[in-house]
């Protein structure tokens, strides 16, 4: 049987789908064809295996669980400011990783906020490098987001069971063994296995926090293998093992996040009447506030007197990373966009697999299989930015279709059989009725992946020479050479344009836009 018309073709986004399927299938392969049989693991290699699962373990149970109060109080309680404070909980997913790595050293660091007051009392500095400062870390940028997956869930509970608990007099105990612990127990696990994966992947943090061979995470270990020993041997097999890492934990994260819900309900405005322990509700509400804050506010006071002492290489660094930043932004919604289209035409599962790749492979694996595949032919340092730029909008374009394939298939649904009769067909009505309907959704799209690339610390540390760098390495350069003010000025300088980028992106795309 024939398929219906459409209005758009499928075609372009199949086409982008292949490319992003090559680009990060084929430096997996090469990555696969250049790991040597004989080259079995060191110890050093399963010391940093051992530390990645156990940092990954330690960040995800810990961030969730710190999450489950949080977001219990946050869903009990209704208060000034509370829809700001959830939408600054989304904040650490762009933050760039180095800024908040320099705010949590201003107030944990050994010369930092706490570590003052301690010494003050007679006690002792806080040692933050290490296998701690590595969790502490990843629980600054994932306490958030396991409070709004957690809040999500509280939030999906249909008001008539919060009614009927009521009426039937049930306590704040008998309240949660009904119905917030079923809830917690379908919700916590695709939370711990999403955290937990991104907590394997994570690279800035381990490179600046990890403290020495006791504390490598296996994408450290991939770094130094290229940069100190120039093995890409070993390099080529610990990607391969980063690889099965990474899919794994996110076939897990996809199985766990499924589940059968409450049900449901007439979508009224949700009641509660377990309104105890409001001591305690402030409390977690109030402790999570300044956890968030703290860092950002560290970051910005020793920001605004290292401006001052910021370098000229800082400054030529900044314009790199907005071109690449801009690039990527370009690359992403050339893939993007018709890939939204073709799934919301045909929902090509090719297309939708195509587009969550990049979540089962790490950056600095595809960049290790780059580095292997362009060796042979150019220098690899000679195309450390546009390889920058090509990564950077292949890890955003999951996030990407997220926000944009919703949208894509509301305006085919709503417009696509008048187009059709109007004979208003492929490019004409992607290009006067899909991108205008979805504009909102394509700035949000282009300002997130702008503000991730900007912050980028990964491909680039592979590929840079001296003479190249984008803000944050020379951010961690900076920091290599304990010049920590002029690291606070380009940290401030770099959370800045993230932030400026993000919101002109988002703030253009829903300028004008139609209803």
């Amino acid at each position: 049987m024939a398929r219906s018309a459409q209005p758009v073709s499928s075609l372009p986004g199949v086409a982008a789908a292949f490319l992003v399927a090559a680009l990060i299938l084929g430096t997996l392969a090469a990555v696969a064809l250049r790991t040597e049989a004989g080259h079995g693991f060191s110890s050093s290699d399963w010391a940093a295996l051992k530390f990645t699962l156990t940092q990954a373990v330690l960040s995800a149970v810990i961030s969730v669980a710190l999450a489950v109060p949080v977001a219990r109080a946050l869903a009990r309680r209704r208060f000034p400011g509370r829809s700001l404070l959830i939408a600054l909980l989304g904040a650490p997913f762009i933050l760039p990783v180095i800024v908040a790595i320099l705010g949590l050293l201003q107030v944990f660091g050994r010369a930092g906020w706490i570590s003052d007051v301690l010494v003050y009392f007679g006690a002792s500095p806080i040692r933050i490098y290490g296998l701690h400062g590595v969790v502490l870390a990843h629980v600054f940028f994932n306490l958030p987001l396991a409070t709004r997956l957690i809040l999500q869930g509280w939030q999906e509970v249909p008001s008539e069971r919060f009614r009927l608990a009521a009426q039937l007099g049930c306590d704040g105990k008998a309240l949660f063994r009904l119905i917030e612990l079923p809830m917690l127990a379908r919700i916590l696990p695709g939370a711990l296995a999403v955290i937990f994966a991104i907590c394997l992947t994570s690279f800035a943090v381990a490179l600046t926090l990890g403290g020495g061979p006791r504390a490598t995470t296996i994408e450290l270990a991939i770094y130094q293998a290229f940069t100190y020993d120039f093995d890409l041997g070993r390099a080529a097999l610990l990607s391969a093992l980063q690889l099965t890492l990474t899919a794994a934990a996110a076939f897990a994260a996809l199985k766990l996040s499924r589940g059968e819900g409450f049900g449901a309900g007439l979508e009224r405005a949700i009641q509660r009447w377990d309104g105890g322990a409001p001591v305690a509700d402030i409390l977690w509400i109030s402790l999570a506030t300044l956890f968030l804050l703290l860092p950002l506010s560290a970051v910005v006071l020793s920001g605004l007197s290292g401006l001052f002492l910021v370098p000229f290489i800082v400054l030529k660094a900044a314009l790199v990373s907005v071109a690449v930043a801009v690039a990527s932004t370009v690359i992403l919604l050339l893939l993007a966009l018709p890939m939204a289209a073709a799934i919301a035409v045909r929902r090509h599962s090719v297309v939708e697999l195509a587009g969550i790749l990049g979540l089962a492979a790490s950056p600095l694996v595809i960049g290790t299989g780059l580095f292997i595949i362009i060796r042979p032919w150019a220098n690899p340092s000679d195309l450390a930015l546009p390889v920058t730029a090509l990564v950077n909008a292949a890890m955003a374009l999951p996030f990407a279709l997220r926000i944009l394939v919703p949208a894509a298939r509301d305006t085919v649904s709503r417009h696509g059989r008048l187009a059709l009769s109007l004979n208003m067909e492929g490019w004409v009505f992607f290009s006067r009725v899909l991108i205008p309907r979805m504009r909102p959704q394509i700035g949000f799209a282009a300002g997130l992946a702008a503000a991730l690339s900007m912050g980028d610390l990964g491909v680039i540390a592979l590929f840079a020479d001296p003479e190249i760098a984008t803000l944050p390495l020379q951010i961690y350069r900076l920091m290599g050479a304990y010049k920590m003010q002029a690291a606070a000025g380009g940290a401030l300088l770099l959370l800045v344009l993230s932030m400026a980028l993000f919101w002109i992106l988002d703030r253009g795309g829903r300028w004008h836009a139609e209803a």
